[in-house]
């Protein structure tokens, strides 16, 4: 069984209480929770929050809703916590739960397909799994808020950094994208059951806390993250300009 998590915190420092943000007439919690369950591959979507207005908004959706401690670092935490929460409570068999897929509370109109691509190689041997992208211009290459990757020849991380990587030798790094496969992280994560609750008892790392990526803590500490390619890119939210620009882009105004 593979079951979906939507971490949903109120308190973003950037945009509080932005899961409740109204987008063309629904909250985007409400929109992430409907793509995500149009996923064929998950039993059950939850959403993970630390604030009860957001639960009984999802309450009144009629979908389930978990209560997390406020003071989560990161999604990952959040996760485990609703996971053995539910597992606890009986809501349901640990035994029976293979993957949780943390999916992005502020990715509103995240493709139903791209979950299913992601689990679609959680075979019982994968550990961790994400996803990753072409990166196809010299911006988004040389941009340290995109996480980079590098990989094995099993698509698997050797490593994630806010730099440009591999330095290309000889060429201009503004051309460095033309001349070497560069890919980016695309935030979707897999975590098998036992592993989940493995990393999250893992203290911060040297890696993660040079480059902020949480990811590396796991890598350090020899986990193995198979990487999946995705050719969906889906608008997230950070602000209420990016509610804005979705709006007027997909004419949610009507």
């Amino acid at each position: 069984m593979i079951i979906g998590v939507i971490p949903a915190r109120y308190g973003s420092t950037r945009f509080p209480g932005k899961p409740l943000a109204d987008i063309g007439g629904k909250s985007m919690i409400q929109r992430v929770l409907e793509q995500a369950k149009q996923a064929t591959s998950l039993a059950k979507v939850i959403v993970a929050t630390d604030d009860e207005r957001i639960a009984e908004a999802v309450r009144k959706l009629g979908e389930m809703a978990v209560m997390t401690r406020t003071d989560h670092p990161s999604g990952t935490d959040r996760c485990q916590e609703a996971y053995a929460r539910l597992v606890t409570d009986g809501l349901i068999p640990g035994s029976n739960t293979d993957y949780i897929i943390n999916i992005q509370g502020d990715e509103p109109f995240i493709d139903p397909a791209q979950i299913d691509e992601l689990t679609a190689i959680l075979d019982g041997t994968v550990e961790l799994a994400t996803q990753m992208a072409t990166v196809d211009s010299t911006a988004m290459l040389h941009d340290p808020k995109e996480a980079k990757i590098t990989i094995n020849s099993r698509n698997e991380a050797l490593y994630f950094s806010r730099s440009a990587i591999p330095y290309l030798w000889g060429v201009e790094p503004d051309q460095w994208h033309r001349h070497h496969a560069y890919h980016r992280h695309v935030g979707l994560y897999a975590y098998r059951a036992d592993i989940l609750d493995q990393i999250t008892q893992l203290s911060s790392s040297p890696l993660e806390q040079a480059e902020s990526l949480e990811q590396l803590r796991w890598l350090e500490a020899g986990y193995r993250i198979k990487l999946v390619p995705t050719n969906f890119q889906t608008p997230s939210v950070d602000s209420q300009a990016d509610i804005d620009k979705i709006i007027h882009d997909m004419d949610l105004s009507r």
